[in-house]
């Protein structure tokens, strides 16, 4: 349950108990426009990484939650590195089972985003525009909601993830007869955009009748459509963005100021352990480029200079999913595959693989699996060091950069 602080009330010679509520978790804007997360009346950066731990040999349908023994040690580990957040997409079915889980990371001082995914993996695909479909997903989310927003260590919610990427139909499509009465592919996009956004909109409304104590944030792909959010949206209180620009975030933090001025969460971003082109684990470019993504998440946030916008950000993700490269094909579930499934020319160094597939959905880890006489244990790569040198003393590195 959310803390609930009792203090003794002396009136007319008799004692009170009284219960005040704790602080809501809030997002403030200061007088030079920027923005920041407040914990118990306290500033907060989000230092978070993506929890999803499926072992070699499983696949998505694993249920991680019921393993409490193995989430108490992985807490422990995220907070040695300096974390301070884990982020889920998207809850256990069993919704005691989650709020246990909440509970362990919060009992080492982690707070966890509880995210949804509006049912963009649901099959057949999502169908915004279906008001059975829409009023089917309102009623599983706020069902979460109601569930779980008692909880100490809950930190914020995130509607959806990268669903704007359904618009063009190229990831999960899907269509509606209002929007198959237009002509040009780009109209249809845009009244997608409107379809989906309006409907995100609505839920955050609801939310906040229920739960006025936690932001709810729009997870969304890159800045793609961002500006039909900004008028279909109003409601949710944060941006959470998805990135895989290499290095570093480019504009995108001035940008928004102009597109759809809320501060911003990068709710996903990263880089994987391996070389597609040299055909080897490479722990040394995954440390350098995930320090460079947080070292300008933090020149972006309040915490480096008043006008920033940014909350923090959260490293997609904590351990290897051997399941990914081929989830179709259980054999190859047990098999740390080093085939790459897509192409980023922002990740230059192993960019000249086959057919510029340079990205290995399979190492994307901070902590990898290794086989061992008992069966797998974690092993933290190189990239877990050094962001918990940069979570210690961030100065160290700004002074280098």
């Amino acid at each position: 349950m959310r803390r609930r602080f009792f203090i003794f009330c002396w009136v007319a010679g008799v004692i009170y108990l009284t219960n005040l509520e704790a602080i809501p978790i809030e997002i403030r804007e200061n007088k030079e426009g920027g923005f920041q997360l407040l914990v118990e009346g306290k500033p907060f950066l989000v230092k978070g990484v993506i929890y999803h731990p499926i072992p070699p040999g499983k696949d998505f349908t694993y249920n991680f939650w019921q393993d409490l023994e193995s989430i108490r040690e992985d807490a422990k580990l995220i907070k040695q590195a300096g974390f301070n957040t884990v982020r889920f997409y998207e809850p256990c079915l069993d919704l005691e089972q989650t709020r246990k889980v909440i509970g362990v990371f919060y009992e080492e001082g982690i707070y966890t985003i509880m995210g949804h995914w509006l049912g963009f993996w649901n099959y057949p695909s999502p169908f915004y525009g279906d008001k059975d479909f829409r009023n089917k997903v309102k009623e599983d989310v706020l069902r979460m909601v109601e569930a779980l927003k008692e909880e100490e260590g809950l930190l914020c919610w995130i509607l959806g993830n990268e669903n704007n990427y359904s618009f063009s139909g190229k990831v999960n499509g899907w269509t509606s007869p209002e929007v198959e009465k237009l002509e040009s592919p780009r109209e249809r996009i845009d009244k997608k955009a409107e379809i989906y956004y309006s409907f995100v909109n609505e839920i955050a409304k609801a939310i906040k009748e229920i739960d006025k104590d936690h932001p709810v944030g729009l997870g969304n792909g890159e800045l793609i459509t961002l500006d039909t959010a900004s008028q279909k949206a109003k409601a949710v209180d944060f941006l959470a963005l998805i990135f895989y620009r290499g290095k570093r975030f480019g504009n995108i933090f001035n940008s928004l100021k102009h597109i759809f001025n809320k501060p911003v969460l990068i709710s996903e971003t990263g880089c994987d352990a391996y070389d597609a082109y040299r055909k080897r684990e490479d722990q040394d470019i995954q440390a350098k480029f995930l320090l460079s993504q947080w070292i300008d998440i933090y020149r972006n946030s309040t915490f480096f200079k008043k006008r920033g916008n940014c909350l923090g950000g959260v490293i997609f993700e904590w351990s290897d999913e051997w399941w990914k490269h081929n989830p179709s094909d259980r054999s190859l579930w047990g098999y740390h595959d080093t085939l790459g499934g897509w192409s980023n020319g922002a990740y230059y160094f192993d960019i000249k693989a086959p057919r510029n597939l340079n990205m290995n959905e399979e190492w994307f880890g901070i902590v990898a699996w290794e086989k061992s006489e008992e069966g797998f244990k974690k092993r933290p790569r190189k990239a877990y060091y050094i962001l918990r040198e940069f979570f210690q003393n961030p100065a160290n590195f700004l002074d280098n950069d």
